[in-house]
């Protein structure tokens, strides 16, 4: 039987794939972990100019524009507003907005590097990974494009825990889709606030704004990351299943299932091991 979504007051699929019931209008969810701008490899003092860029898999535009400024010392907003001349291949469903094709990898900073230069260097990149035969077969098999598909691909990399469950992460998307069910993923939410936390409010729910997957159906109209091979790979082979729901109920125990009261006891004990592990870091209390 199709199922339906669940009141969404009561549930959502949070970044990274937790779960978790929405309490006094908020949720606590795990500490994100910060990335570093810049790795410089070969150098020597802090002053010596990097001599490759590091865009890690999952990065928005916005913190490859920031990490560009600094590898190349200009003034913060130089990369975004290169924009305007850089000549970047990118499909035309994206009208000019590279979200999801700045591709994560290594990158020689050559002497003569710009950002247009830069810039181009990962779309094209992107489109050499993305462009193959097998990854525009997928997105046939799955009556997409290879656009829809890089913005699938996004949503997995924010949300999937790990590489193992990329596939299933992509076929939550897919029964979703599929059944009429609005995404709810909370990942959309930070794209549209431009921000990273895991916690979400009922407020926040309420965005109006066209990536907030809880309000509007379907897919954001534009990638929320920048994806790497393993998350594209899954959005065009999504795994066998019927899940429509997941939750990692502690680090390594990521559980999906299509119903929803085996999801609310796996969120029950997601929020008890949170309780657990809160009681146990806690400091000891001292009484005079």
């Amino acid at each position: 039987m199709q199922m339906n979504t669940p009141p969404r007051s009561t549930i959502r699929l949070t970044r990274r794939g937790r779960a978790a019931l929405i309490a006094a209008g908020a949720v606590v969810a795990a500490t994100a972990v910060a990335v570093p701008l810049l790795s410089v490899e070969g150098g020597g003092g802090a002053a010596e100019r990097p001599t490759s860029l590091v865009i890690p898999e999952g990065w928005r535009a916005r913190q490859v524009y920031e990490a560009v400024d600094k590898a190349l010392a200009l003034p913060a907003g130089s990369t975004k507003k290169s924009l305007a001349k850089a000549d970047l291949m990118l499909p035309a469903d994206a009208e000019g907005n590279p979200e999801g094709y700045l591709f994560p990898a290594t990158y020689p900073l050559k002497e003569k590097a710009s950002p247009e230069s830069l810039l181009a260097f990962m779309v094209e990149t992107a489109n050499k990974k993305f462009n193959g035969g097998q990854v525009t077969a997928g997105a046939q098999r799955n009556a997409m494009n290879v656009y829809q598909a890089v913005t699938i691909a996004s949503i997995i990399q924010a949300e999937a825990a790990t590489e193992e469950d990329m596939g299933k992460v992509s076929r939550v998307v897919f029964n979703r889709l599929e059944r009429g069910m609005p995404l709810q993923m909370d990942s959309t939410i930070n794209y549209a606030l431009n921000r990273s936390t895991l916690d979400t409010t009922v407020d926040d729910t309420k965005l109006d704004s066209p990536y907030n997957s809880y309000r509007r159906m379907g897919l954001p109209p534009t990638p929320i990351a920048n994806p790497g091979e393993a998350a594209m790979r899954a959005a065009v082979n999504p795994a066998e299943g019927d899940w429509l729901y997941f939750v990692t109920v502690k680090p390594g125990d990521t559980r999906f299932t299509a119903n929803y009261q085996e999801h609310l006891g796996n969120v029950a004990e997601f929020n008890a091991n949170r309780q657990k592990a809160s009681a146990s870091a806690a400091p000891p209390s001292t009484t005079g």
